[in-house]
């Protein structure tokens, strides 16, 4: 009798394990892939989640077993990003003094077909950056000083990486100049850097007298427009068949140190390569309010959006100049202030970072980093101002640290850098409205998020 207790009992336990295996399987057609880097334990959590309900499921490096790991990446993951297609992530993994033999890189990780990742070849280390030293004659006038990359970007086609490189001293204490590293993007995801990467605002680039250039985000123009939307999502204005894309392809970066600018890039769709505008000698920089934090580019080319966190609590907006109209008076992607703009948050909202441009280009998402929030703001399509959503405010976590939200523009989500959780809001298509779902619990101190 025991013996049959014992078998029954036996039973109940795998059809409880074959259950939650069930729970957790990851099916392309029917739910979303959420990846999550935790700086705890050094690793990439991977959840589905149902596009019907969003209910999430735990796929790999469960937080149930790995709270007490250290290290798996040999480093501290940060920024993460999934290029166009859906088969690769990029992570920034930072050197940890923890990690024995831990250095920055930038990890290439396959995503597989039931959801986990894998990483794919060796860590890539970006090119140091050649300086000129001021006051120096050659043949000692230049040294190479590794670049400290903060942030990476992908492009609208899938092509290229961006990575935004911030300010640095070399072995003398010199201060030296944040810049731009370019990678592209191979069909097996395999990333190998473009020549002449990083790149600099002035050429040659020469160490400062004081610290200067800190660049903190980057953002580059599309080339693909969004598709037609499904799932009940409202189309953007440059989803209609026969609207062709731009040719020219543009990457703004933010440089966070006064006096506060946006640097203007052209990229060579080619070759990936970053040179003034055609026509400019000279990398163009345009004002914006203190301390940009975060920029985004509205997916259909037509608006910039810069948050100005610490001192201003604005959104600054400007007007793309992709064709010659009122008030621009050249193609050549240069930047004019929206009227109206900067906009401030509403509410309690504070200290603006991270911010996204829905999917299909009506909505601006901003985080508030020391208010713990989420701004909504309706963007004009005609002129690019901003407008607060009902609510204008909507709670996240203890301290939000990156944002990113599914391309059928229906999901959003926010890791919470100090609470273990990523909050989770379903968008209301019509009105850009977000409902919080039940926050995710994950590793510690996650930071990158990414999902497909």
């Amino acid at each position: 009798m025991s013996k049959r207790l014992w078998l029954l009992g036996v039973g109940v336990l795998v059809s409880i394990g074959v259950l939650m295996a069930c729970g957790s399987k990851y099916n392309s057609s029917s739910n979303g892939l959420l990846l999550v880097g935790s700086q705890g334990s050094g690793l990439i959590q991977t959840f589905s989640f149902s596009l019907n309900n969003g209910h999430i499921s735990a796929i790999a490096n469960p937080t149930s077993d790995t709270a007490n790991k250290n290290c798996v990446l040999n480093g501290v993951p940060s920024s993460i990003v999934i290029e166009r297609t859906g088969s690769f992530a990029y992570a920034l993994i930072e050197s940890n003094p923890q990690c024995g033999g831990s250095s920055t890189g930038i990890a290439t990780l396959k995503i597989n077909s039931d959801g986990t990742t894998s990483e794919v070849g060796s860590r890539t280390t970006p090119t140091a950056g050649t300086i000129h030293i001021l006051g120096q004659l050659p043949p000692n006038d230049t040294e190479l000083v590794a670049v400290v990359p903060a942030m990476l970007a992908v492009d609208a086609s899938g092509k290229f990486l961006f990575v935004a490189d911030r300010a640095t001293t070399d072995a003398a204490n010199r201060f030296v100049p944040g810049g731009v590293s370019v990678f592209s993007i191979g069909n097996d995801g395999v990333l190998k850097e473009v020549a002449g990467s990083p790149f600099f605002t002035t050429a040659p680039a020469t160490t400062m007298p004081q610290a200067s250039v800190d660049i903190v985000s980057v953002a580059a123009t599309p080339t693909v427009f969004p598709g037609i939307g499904i799932n009940g999502t409202q189309n953007a204005v440059c989803s209609t068949p026969g609207n062709n894309p731009p040719s020219a392809e543009f990457v703004y970066a933010v440089d966070a140190l006064s006096p506060y600018q946006i640097f203007e890039f052209q990229v060579d769709t080619s070759s990936g390569v970053l040179a003034p505008p055609t026509g400019q000698t000279a990398i163009p920089a345009f004002a914006t309010a203190a301390v940009p934090a975060g920029i985004a580019v509205d997916p259909c080319d037509r608006f910039v959006y810069v948050s100005n966190g610490v001192f201003s609590s604005k959104v600054s907006a400007y007007l793309i100049c992709a064709t010659v109209h009122t008030p621009c008076t050249q193609s050549d992607g240069s930047l004019v202030a929206v009227s109206g703009s900067p906009f401030s948050l509403a509410g309690n909202a504070s200290n603006p970072g991270p911010l996204a441009v829905d999917p299909y280009g009506n909505n601006v998402y901003v985080v508030g980093l020391d208010s713990n929030t989420v701004s909504g703001f309706k963007l004009s399509p005609t002129t690019g101002a901003l407008t607060a959503m009902t609510p204008a405010v909507v709670a996240t976590g203890p301290e939000p640290r990156s944002i990113t939200i599914r391309g059928d523009d229906n999901w959003m989500f926010i890791a919470n850098h100090n609470g273990a959780t990523v909050s989770q809001y379903s968008i209301v298509p019509a009105t850009g409205a977000l409902t919080a779902e039940a926050p995710i619990h994950t590793d510690n101190y996650p930071w990158g998020v990414a999902v497909k």
